[in-house]
């Protein structure tokens, strides 16, 4: 891959090694997370009263498993088909480790959910992440 070309779709100019479909969808969620994060992390950012441990609590509030399992499952019906199988891909890949504090199902969901922030991300459909994250946080916003 020359150094010339530039990824035009990413917030750096670092091209995948492949298009984003032939990532593998762990790939893909480890990508995803993070630009889950900065979003979440964003959003934040831009409400008053900004304390730090405030911060922390809320946004673990936002990107857990649970959270993301539950955010995947509201946003489910609005997918598109493409979307809808991107995210069964990374529902369905093996990871290798489970995390302490999720069950299996919630951390399968969680990395289908990133899996598709992370296909958004290298197809550059920042438009649909937007879209995405947005969503979610409004409707983890309205959790009790």
């Amino acid at each position: 891959m020359s150094e010339e070309r530039k990824f035009q779709n990413g917030w750096f100019p670092y091209e995948p090694s492949k298009p984003a479909r032939l990532l593998s969808p762990i790939v893909l969620a480890y990508v995803g997370d993070a630009i889950y994060e900065v979003s979440v992390r964003q959003y934040l950012v831009s409400l008053p009263n900004l304390r730090p441990n405030h911060l922390h609590r809320s946004a673990t509030g936002l990107v857990s498993a649970k959270a993301q399992s539950a955010i995947l499952g509201f946003l489910e019906p609005s997918l598109t088909e493409e979307e809808k199988d991107v995210a069964r891909q990374g529902r369905n890949a093996k990871s290798g480790s489970i995390p302490k504090n999720a069950d299996v199902l919630e951390y399968r969901h969680a990395t289908a959910f990133e899996c598709l922030i992370g296909y958004l991300y290298y197809t550059g459909q920042q438009g649909r992440i937007q879209e995405i994250v947005n969503s979610g946080i409004q409707f983890m916003l309205k959790q009790p």
